[in-house]
């Protein structure tokens, strides 16, 4: 039995409890000890995947269909991990920084564990319906984060989310009804043994892509989800965009990997990477447009899922390693960028990009977590975003897939072009009228620290490249 995969759920889980029962005042040392519990409990998981292979624990000690089966290999041990740790620095921000704590009885601290909780259980879960299940408990949990603030924007900017993800999930349990229907199992490594490339199955795991397509908000179905970062609070924004919006593409990715015929891959692999293709465009020039930090950020987060999605057609050594990676990666990076945008709104009162001069003079940390954060979302060496770029390049041209090489080639450049109107300002003389208001330097070590994160990404990627690969098919 591997107990330390039942933690790594029952830790987060146990604090949403705790949080709702106690007051604003203890609430902050839940939170520290779960987090510090829980980043022990998923690297108890990421050591012992390294050490020993695919781990799997039967909860309440029957397998399925009675119960639950859980499984950690190598990507579930990353994602553990980068949950973990950017769930950990976001919740940090939010408990040390001045003003920033959600209204006393609000809710926020134990809504964000439940996430945090369903995100676990998701990463190790081993059948099609749990991961519809958590799937569905991190949207609950991102809409109620989102209307947190109280204001009319966030709570229409959250109802958008969830009227828009619900949709999704219903069209993707359809298609796991149909898989149970056809063979009365969910287990997805006995679905991926049993299911045979006939236009039942074709129709279901089409109805799953479909689904989880729309909720990963992959261009043209991405509009909804930019008002919704932007509406947010900053340390919102961070958690959803960096983690929670990962979420659906990990259980594609799942499905892909575990479940999915060899004969459709080809072609449903060539519609995914075009439909990433025009992400990465759409979304950069996108950026580009952007008069406010956040939603450039929120479009730049739009643009890097398209990258995730040209993994699909790149049967290659090194091209699932560089998707996975890129999503870790960006998870830092845009983590940093919202809770910089955080940071910078406090400071001068507005994000407005045309109104960041002094920026580097007065708040150096601030600038340069946006400077180290835009690096790896440009693919500059030595960022983790870098090493992901180049070896989804390095698939492209292996494969001969020269548009696919070419579009991650156009938007490093694009992405640098929207990092640079970020930064250009930063170093003119502050304006006499200008009033910054004060900020303790506490408020900006999160940002610091995931971005940071991202550069140490690229200068030591062999430990997460080396588990990733523990358990995955070559």
């Amino acid at each position: 039995m591997n107990a330390e995969l039942a933690w790594a759920v029952l830790i987060p889980l146990i604090g949403a409890v705790l949080c709702l029962l106690s007051g604003p005042r203890g609430q902050r040392w839940i939170v520290g000890a779960t987090s510090l519990g829980t980043l022990g409990a998923v690297s108890a998981v990421a050591w012992s995947v390294s050490s020993g292979g695919t781990l799997r624990h039967a909860a309440g000690g029957w397998g399925a269909s009675l119960g639950i089966d859980l499984r950690a290999d190598g990507l579930a041990a990353v994602m553990l991990l980068v949950v973990g740790v950017v769930g950990a620095l976001t919740s940090a921000q939010v408990l040390r920084a001045t003003g920033a704590s959600p209204r006393p009885g609000g809710g926020f601290f134990s809504l964000w564990l439940s996430a945090w909780a369903a995100l676990n259980a998701l990463a190790v879960s081993a059948d099609a319906f749990n991961l519809y299940v958590t799937l569905e408990l991190t949207t609950l949990a991102a809409v109620g984060l989102i209307t947190a603030g109280g204001d009319r924007e966030a709570v229409d900017a959250g109802l958008r989310y969830l009227l828009v993800a619900l949709p999704g999930s219903l069209v993707y349990l359809l298609g796991v009804a149909i898989l149970y229907g056809m063979h009365a199992t969910l287990d997805l490594s006995v679905l991926g043994s049993r299911l045979a490339p006939d236009p039942t199955a074709w129709t279901a795991l089409a109805l799953m892509c479909v689904g989880l397509c729309l909720k990963a908000a992959l261009f043209p179905l991405h509009a909804w989800l930019p008002p919704s970062y932007v509406s947010a609070r900053s340390t919102v924004s961070a958690l959803v965009a960096a983690l929670i919006g990962k979420a659906s593409f990990y259980v594609l990715l799942r499905i892909w990997i575990d479940v999915l015929p060899a004969e459709a891959a080809p072609r449903a692999g060539q519609l995914l990477a075009a439909l990433g293709a025009a992400a990465v465009l759409w979304g950069s020039l996108l950026a580009l447009r952007q008069r406010r930090l956040k939603a450039l950020t929120a479009y730049s987060s739009v643009a890097h899922t398209g990258y995730l999605f040209m993994f699909f057609p790149l049967d290659v050594p090194g091209a699932l390693s560089g998707a996975v990676y890129l999503a870790v990666s960006h998870a830092a990076a845009a983590a940093s960028m919202f809770l910089a945008a955080g940071a910078v709104h406090r400071t001068l009162g507005h994000d407005d990009l045309d109104g960041l001069q002094g920026l580097a003079r007065h708040r150096p940390v601030t600038f340069s977590s946006l400077a180290l954060a835009g690096a790896s979302l440009m693919g500059m060496p030595p960022s983790g975003g870098f090493i992901a770029k180049w070896l989804l390049l390095r698939a492209a041209i292996e494969r001969r897939h020269v548009w696919l090489a070419a579009v991650i080639l156009v938007g490093g450049l694009l992405a640098a072009g929207y990092v640079f109107r970020v930064l250009r300002g930063a170093f003119l003389p502050l304006p006499r009228e200008a009033r910054l208001c004060p900020l303790p330097r506490r408020a900006e070590l999160a940002a610091l620290a995931l971005a940071l994160l991202a550069l140490l990404l690229g200068v030591a990627p062999k430990a997460p490249l080396d588990l990733l690969r523990v358990g995955l098919p070559s």
